[in-house]
């Protein structure tokens, strides 16, 4: 995990949003959700240095959108700005009702 990661990591793990509970690095089919919760189906993209190829993460979001997830892409730099603001943005989707797989 980058180190941007790791701070949301962090904020993320032990259910402290809304008692939701987070997996880091978690495999769905070929891809790895850098964040995903599985009750509220909703994965969480950091999308930092690593994310240099716009086409794979399109062909990564598609992915798992078509199979029922929802996904909260992130731009690092965000993190890095208002890592506050982050988290209340991944607490709103978590609000968000789930449509079945």
């Amino acid at each position: 995990m980058s180190g941007t990661e790791r701070r949301v990591w962090y904020r993320l793990r032990r259910r402290n949003v809304s008692g939701h509970k987070f997996r880091r690095q978690y495999p769905i089919g070929p891809y790895f959700a850098d964040f995903a919760c599985l009750s509220a189906r909703l994965v969480v993209e950091i999308d930092g240095a690593l994310h240099d190829d716009p086409a794979r993460d399109r062909r990564k979001t598609d992915y798992l959108e078509g199979r029922g997830w929802r996904v909260l892409r992130v731009p690092a730099s965000e993190t890095d700005q208002g890592l506050d603001d982050v988290i209340a943005s991944i607490w709103l989707r978590l609000q968000e009702p789930t449509s079945p797989p």
